[in-house]
């Protein structure tokens, strides 16, 4: 017991939770060591995905099992997202993430995840070919939309509730333009999605503002929805490797 309560009382230079830098003020020496830590995710984040091709991001519940609906559905956008020659990144993990990683992967399309340490849930699934483990949630969103030129958005809780609205909040803010939302599955999402109506309707948000969102039960009008804006509005450019950096797809 003596021995515990000492280890209790040190406080080490960056603990192994991450929700322990939202504690408030620490020691400068703390901080810097932290804000370096966070630095170096990111650029591992950088490194790790520069070449994975444009992407789109499928986000989802980490619960789903393989015969569910939901996965069925996901593993099928994964399979067409393969089709238009685009990479499938997903946060990396089970359920709605693993359907479509296995669906681009089962269609020789590139499968990519980007997972963060958690104590339950998250697990690398086996149908990445890239994946990057993260400690911070703040740096995994960045990477989950920094590649991507659409999204998807599959039933979900809170934490798919939590990356959808943050795109939503890029897009309104122009931060990141013309990039299409698909919000799948009407019957879950329809008392959400009649609250975003009212929010517009009260003058909150704008019709412009959901220009961009689909919500749909159709996979192929999805697709559309996608392709629409990503032919019209983008063009990929070609990323060279340098030699000087050990890059390497």
């Amino acid at each position: 017991m003596e021995a515990k309560s000492v280890q209790q009382d040190i406080e080490p230079i960056i603990p192994p939770k991450q929700h322990v830098f939202l504690d408030g003020p620490k020691s400068r020496g703390y901080e810097l060591a932290f804000a370096w830590r966070v630095f170096t995710q990111f650029l591992k984040g950088f490194r790790t995905l520069h070449f994975v091709g444009p992407c789109i991001t499928v986000f989802g519940s980490a619960r789903f099992k393989e015969d569910h609906p939901y996965y069925i559905v996901a593993r099928h956008f994964g399979k067409r997202i393969a089709q238009m020659g685009l990479t499938t990144m997903t946060g990396g993990g089970p359920g709605v993430m693993e359907a479509a990683n296995r669906g681009a992967f089962e269609h020789e399309g590139r499968s990519v995840g980007v997972n963060v340490q958690l104590p339950f849930e998250q697990h690398p699934n086996p149908f990445v070919q890239t994946s990057i483990t993260l400690e911070h949630f703040f740096v995994r969103k960045v990477l989950l939309v920094k590649y991507s030129y659409a999204f998807i958005i599959m039933p979900g809780g809170f934490g798919t509730m939590d990356e959808f609205f943050e795109t939503l909040t890029l897009i309104q803010t122009k931060t990141i333009t013309q990039f299409p939302v698909v919000l799948f599955g009407k019957e879950y999402y329809r008392e959400l999605w009649e609250y975003i109506q009212y929010m517009s309707s009260q003058g909150m948000i704008t019709a412009e503002d959901l220009a961009l969102v689909l919500l749909t039960d159709d996979v192929d009008e999805a697709m559309r929805h996608i392709h629409t804006y990503i032919s019209k509005n983008y063009k990929i450019k070609p990323r060279r490797r340098n030699w000087w950096l050990v890059e390497k797809q």
